[in-house]
């Protein structure tokens, strides 16, 4: 491949045979990934014909803007595998899939934070230039891609105390909306009221604003109320999404149940009128259910269901069947 008597090349001639400047073989020299053959007797670099291969894995590598580390690894993996007799010098194996994998995760963030901006600066371009001010501040307090750190932190200071940390994470699981990979500006504008209602200052989370639910007695009771509750609320979101009206039914009896178990009570009509009295009562959150259906909504489509307009459906159900 190279006209010297002993097969070998100078950097410059590794430089010119690959394509790149002599300050890129250098760095990559200097950096191990590119292991010189010798030294001539003048001190100068010297490669071996299998360095062009090498260089150009490394190229392309570095192409898919993996850092040096990461390139490193890959080939020292590969190295390995050579001399052990795996053969192959395709810069395939676990390091190269690692990195791969990582660089997706990473572009993937980027991407979701890229569309998170554009859709907040056409939030604000197509509002009244009267508006901006407000909806600026309002936008940029909130995270590109936007975190839902604020909303868990709410939930968990308004869950039961004595609720146990797997039901913690199911009821945020089904409170906390994940924002839209690529959101259009009314959905941005809806998680920032969102980010905004949950954090604002003397948001009324004291006990007054505590269902009555939440000062039953034991450890375990939390728990059996609030998986009563989602199994009620995945049927009743079935029952909004086909548009039905409130009435008893399957999704009406799960509610009930999980109430009643909890109390150790029976699902008598006694009962659901007391019940239906006393939730109609609790402390309300409508705004905080009204935003989380827009920000989950696909726009100009119906709402989605959530925690909250499902328990308004039952809530709705238990009352007509108690009239």
């Amino acid at each position: 491949m190279f006209s010297s008597y002993d097969g070998l090349c100078t950097i410059g001639e590794l430089a010119e045979h690959a394509g790149v400047s002599v300050k890129t073989v250098r760095f990559y020299s200097d950096r191990g990934l590119l292991p010189e053959a010798s030294r001539s007797a003048g001190g100068h670099r010297r490669y071996a014909p299998e360095a062009v291969e090498r260089l150009a894995m490394i190229r392309s590598l570095r192409g898919l803007d993996l850092p040096v580390p990461e390139v490193r690894r890959i080939l020292d993996e590969q190295d390995e595998r050579d001399g052990a007799g795996a053969g192959g010098a395709d810069g395939t194996g676990g390091a190269l899939e690692d990195a791969v994998a990582g660089r997706l995760r990473l572009l993937g963030s980027e991407l979701a934070a890229l569309r998170w901006r554009e859709a907040a600066l056409r939030l604000v371009q197509e509002c009244p230039a009267t508006e901006r001010p407000a909806r600026l501040r309002l936008v940029g307090a909130v995270a590109a891609p936007p975190s839902t750190a604020s909303l868990a932190r709410f939930w968990r200071s308004w869950l039961p105390a004595r609720m146990p940390a797997r039901s913690v994470t199911a009821f945020l699981e089904a409170a906390v909306p994940h924002p839209p990979d690529d959101p259009r500006p009314a959905q941005v504008l809806a998680f920032a009221r969102l980010h905004a209602f949950v954090t604002r200052p003397c948001d009324g989370r004291g006990g007054s604003s505590q269902p009555w639910a939440h000062g039953v007695a034991g450890a375990r009771a939390p728990a059996v109320l609030y998986a009563g509750l989602a199994e009620a609320y995945d049927l009743a979101g079935g029952e909004l999404r086909r548009g039905a009206e409130p009435a008893p039914g399957e999704a009406l009896d799960g509610f009930v149940d999980a109430y009643a178990r909890t109390y150790g009570a029976h699902d008598t009509p006694a009962f659901r009128r007391v019940l239906a009295g006393r939730l109609a009562t609790d402390p309300r959150i409508d705004r905080y259910w009204d935003l989380t259906a827009e920000v989950i909504s696909a726009p100009g489509g119906r709402p989605e269901p959530t925690p909250g307009s499902a328990h308004d459906w039952l809530l709705a159900a238990l009352e007509e069947a108690t009239a």
